[in-house]
């Protein structure tokens, strides 16, 4: 893949932050270390922004209509993010805030954004 968006940067900047508070939290990991666990994690999360396909025209992943993830990670997503969320407030209010208006943006569908690629291209 190219150059990343600077929106996908951003996304994994806001996830790699949450993974770390939640790590520290609940498995006490110190510093920038992340237990196996949140590693795999977090490491599954950045593979799967790697390979989405609205790149800049995304919306949060909780609010995307294609669920990329498989299930049991879906569900660590859920359990991280509803723990870190509030607190990345206090953490890294920038990007916190930056989610939360990414996350207001109409999620779109592959046909949408197929149509407006096309439209581009014209």
């Amino acid at each position: 893949m190219s150059e990343q968006h600077p929106r996908i940067k951003r996304e994994k900047k806001t996830i790699d932050k949450m993974a770390h508070i939640y790590c520290k939290a609940h498995h006490g990991t110190k510093g920038d270390k992340l237990c196996p666990d949140c590693t795999e994690f977090l490491e599954y999360a950045f593979m799967r922004l790697d390979k989405c396909p609205f790149q800049e025209e995304k919306s949060t992943c909780g609010k995307c209509l294609v669920h990329c993830y498989q299930p049991q990670m879906r569900e660590k997503a859920k359990v991280i993010m509803r723990y870190s969320g509030p607190r990345m407030l206090l953490h890294s209010p920038g990007l916190a805030l930056h989610h939360v208006f990414d996350g207001r943006k109409k999620p779109l569908t592959l046909k949408e954004l197929k149509e407006k690629k096309a439209k581009k291209s014209s």
